[in-house]
């Protein structure tokens, strides 16, 4: 009989991922307009003083809304932050006129979206009596449709408008010389609420150039802000490729997946504004070491040597390096070398927020434990029981620790204990990432020894086939929306950027989980990636 650790290495000889759609490529990148960045700076200054005029000139209640949209679409609003919050805090204390939809509906949409508790009882209003409701045009249709998304739990009327404006969209749809085919199209695949902002910026900023009602200096400035923003990825990816290649040539671990430009894609997606530089680089980092870990644990390692590789993490320490088997050495002095630089990057004042991520480091690895050993007894737990320990295997506390690790003086101390007590609206995002993952990763992982998914314990308990489980399961996530939604406005102590992370990683998990485990089969990223950061937006 084979040795358990001969057994691993027929494993790891076996499993393959297809390789590296991007190579050394990042390595030496600049975008083209690298060498007009100086003026593009220069310009692009001018232009956001300009804007913010725009905005402080804006007094009649439709127009305001619709430019608060427009520069949250064109990825701008982070520029006029408290301007915008003066206008919201404005439009949420004013009279309006509540028998037009699209105001009625945008008004929601922005409202709620910034957490304002503002009533779904608005749309009341507009129900008639055959259960359908009123509206004027397909703007308005678009505008209720995409508000609907910031639904609550018990919002009926919200449900009902979901359901009423996707067939209505639908219909809309297969009518090629509407011009709001593109618009109804994206918002029929991913609801406004949903979308990566970035992205949103990258593929909106063609759309309103070609608006009549469009605003030259908005436009320019959205152009040359994404650009500006495009050669500071660079350089991050760069960075991130170079650490990559280090962790190749530390480690023996050779049947890793190469997928860092994915992963920076990704926690790029969850932190987009150039303030966050520090934590999209520590995100895409943690993330690389997760990666690493999740496939030694699934595919890899045997239980006893990951059970080595879980001890010696608790301990944080080069002496821990004689525990583990030959392969995982280099690893795990690397990951020690990753974890000191961030606390050396951080300097003496933040570098204890490095401690709190070490224990949401050992945490998950404890929790990849429970399913080893679900796995190995070929045990399927309940849908509860397994969400306990999936909604946070899936990485959502040790990513979203990352993400505050690398912030400014705003996240505090605080911040980290709230995070770490596994409070109620974090559990409900990790619930959404895992159910999404398990939806389009289930019949891939089926295939091989791996412990059951959510889906699975679907089936057993109810006794359906994996298509029916994957349809009630995809229902769950609305729910997860729903609860995110619920509990962040009860985080009024918290400063708004700490559930505003959150959300935006539960919309790149959904980018990234939308049809297909997008990480594992990349193929489907590689335009997105394009346009993200290789292709500047012309001028």
């Amino acid at each position: 009989m084979a040795s358990p650790s001969s057994k691993a290495e027929e494993v790891r000889k076996a499993t393959t991922f297809h390789p590296s759609l991007w190579g050394n490529f990042f390595l030496t990148y600049q975008p083209p307009t690298a060498p007009q960045q100086a003026y593009m700076k220069e310009r692009a200054e001018v232009l956001r003083e300009r804007v913010r005029k725009v905005l402080k000139d804006s007094t009649e209640l439709p127009e305001t809304l619709n430019l608060i949209l427009t520069l949250q679409r064109l990825g701008l609003d982070y520029h006029y932050e408290n301007e915008i919050e003066k206008l919201l805090h404005h439009i949420y204390n004013s009279d309006y006129n509540d028998e037009d939809l699209n105001l009625v509906s945008l008004r929601f949409y922005l409202l709620r979206k910034n957490g304002y508790d503002v009533s779904s009882d608005v749309f009341l209003n507009f129900k008639t009596e055959e259960g359908g409701f009123r509206y004027d045009d397909t703007r308005s249709l678009l505008s209720l449709y995409n508000a609907s998304y910031l639904r609550r739990h018990e919002e009926k009327v919200l449900d009902e408008a979901i359901s009423f404006t996707r067939c209505c969209l639908q219909d809309i749809l297969v009518l090629p010389e509407s011009p709001f085919a593109k618009e109804v199209s994206s918002s029929l695949h991913t609801p406004l609420f949903r979308r990566v902002g970035i992205l949103e910026a990258r593929n909106y900023i063609p759309i309103y150039e070609k608006e009549a009602t469009r605003n030259e200096d908005i436009l320019e400035f959205a152009k040359l802000n994404f650009n500006l923003q495009q050669l500071i990825f660079c350089e991050e990816l760069k960075h991130c490729t170079v650490w990559w290649k280090e962790f190749q040539a530390k480690s023996e671990m050779t049947f890793v997946r190469d997928r860092i430009v994915e992963m920076y894609f990704w926690m790029n997606g969850a932190c987009y504004d150039p303030l966050y530089s520090r934590s999209r680089i520590i995100l895409t980092k943690v993330t690389g070491l997760i990666a690493i870990i999740d496939d030694m644990f699934d595919t890899y390692g045997t239980t006893e040597e990951c059970l080595e590789f879980t001890e010696a993490l608790g301990r944080w320490d080069e002496s821990a390096v004689h525990l583990l088997p030959e392969y995982m050495k280099g690893f795990y002095l690397f990951l020690l070398e990753t974890f000191q630089s961030f606390e050396d990057v951080l300097g003496p004042e933040k570098s204890y927020r490095v401690i709190y991520l070490k224990q949401a480091m050992e945490r998950l690895v404890q929790l990849y434990c429970k399913e080893i050993k679900w796995r190995d007894e070929d045990y399927v737990p309940t849908m509860s029981e397994h969400l306990q320990v999936s909604e946070e295997s899936i990485g959502s506390i040790a990513l979203t620790c990352a993400a505050y690790v690398g912030m400014g003086d705003i996240i505090t101390e605080e911040t980290f204990k709230w995070l770490l007590s596994y409070p109620q609206f974090l559990t409900s995002f990790g619930t959404f990432v895992r159910l999404s993952n398990d939806v389009v990763s289930t019949k891939r992982e089926q295939t091989k020894d791996h412990s059951a998914s959510t889906v699975h314990c679907y089936m057993k308990k109810h006794g359906t086939t994996m298509n029916d489980a994957c349809e009630k399961i995809k229902e769950l996530t609305e729910d997860s929306w729903k609860d995110m939604l619920e509990q962040c406005l009860a985080l009024k102590e918290l400063p708004k950027v700490v559930p505003r992370i959150v959300f935006d990683f539960s919309r790149t998990a959904d980018n990234i989980y939308k049809d297909l485990d997008a990480l594992t089969s990349s193929e489907a990223l590689k335009e997105m990636i394009q346009l993200l950061l290789v292709e500047p937006i012309p001028e």
